[in-house]
């Protein structure tokens, strides 16, 4: 039916469902009058970086109010920023696999409630590139985590959850045709490798702790790039295994800045 769907019982008999981190409910707002439209969804790690997308989507489609500010409707909340420009969501996650999946969850259900039908999310923000040139556009087929396996474990209660991560390849393809109109960066499908963490995670040298030697990242690096590895952030198996469940045609594209 193309509808978002969640995948808790336990929501049915509630009163009332708040959205905690996005100053949003079922009581408070008319979720459906708000949403419902809503086709795209594109999210990132910095409020200030949603706030400026949402202000090019505003130039792109034509919206009135070009140079105005846009109003955050999470203002209530201090965790995320969200902007609306006509069918399309912008919406900060902030940094690592906790942050954007308490957004995913709250922006699912509020997806479920408003009655959306058949839309697509897009991650869209930088990443390390690996074995790429500096400032190419890595878009994202399936994510992996750290030891490249296209798999996302969530310790639920004492079990660990193995959950697909599997990426909407369709549109991969129609997003890598797009960039053949635009010449201004190099463009190419890969694996997205998700680590825990910025420092160690992603074997960089220049941490608080550090146990390994150059030539042993350098190795592992090697690995990764083998496996199909090409670029290394930290939310998109997360991401994938989310959007996968709960019905949502999603997608990974990450900037290689340096």
């Amino acid at each position: 039916s193309g509808f978002v769907h969640v995948k808790n019982p336990h929501l049915d008999s509630m009163e009332e469902d708040v959205l905690y981190h996005l100053d949003l409910g079922t009581k408070t707002h008319n979720l459906p009058a708000m949403f419902g439209d809503v086709k795209f969804v594109c999210v990132g790690g910095s409020p200030n970086r949603m706030r400026a997308f949402a202000q090019f989507m505003r130039r792109e489609l034509g919206l009135p109010g070009a140079g105005e500010e846009l109003p955050d409707i999470c203002a209530g909340s201090d965790r995320y920023a969200m902007y609306r420009e006509g069918p399309v969501l912008s919406i900060s996650h902030g940094m690592g696999i906790p942050s954007i999946s308490i957004m995913l969850h709250e922006l699912i259900k509020l997806l479920h409630h408003a009655k959306c039908r058949d839309v697509t999310i897009i991650r869209i923000g930088t990443s390390g590139g690996l074995g790429i040139e500096a400032g190419s556009v890595v878009i994202t087929d399936t994510a992996v985590d750290s030891s490249f396996q296209p798999r996302f474990e969530q310790v639920v209660l004492d079990d660990v959850v193995v959950r697909s991560t599997e990426l909407d390849k369709d549109l991969a393809e129609e997003l890598l045709a797009c960039s053949r109109e635009i010449a201004d960066f190099p463009t190419l499908i890969g694996h997205t490798m998700c680590t825990y963490d910025f420092y160690e995670g992603q074997g960089r040298l220049d941490g608080a702790l550090c146990s390994f030697s150059s030539e042993k990242k350098l190795e592992y690096l090697r690995r990764a790039y083998d496996a199909g590895v090409r670029n290394i952030e930290m939310e998109s198996t997360a991401f994938a295994a989310l959007c996968g469940l709960c019905g949502l045609k999603g997608e990974f594209c990450q900037f290689y800045l340096l």
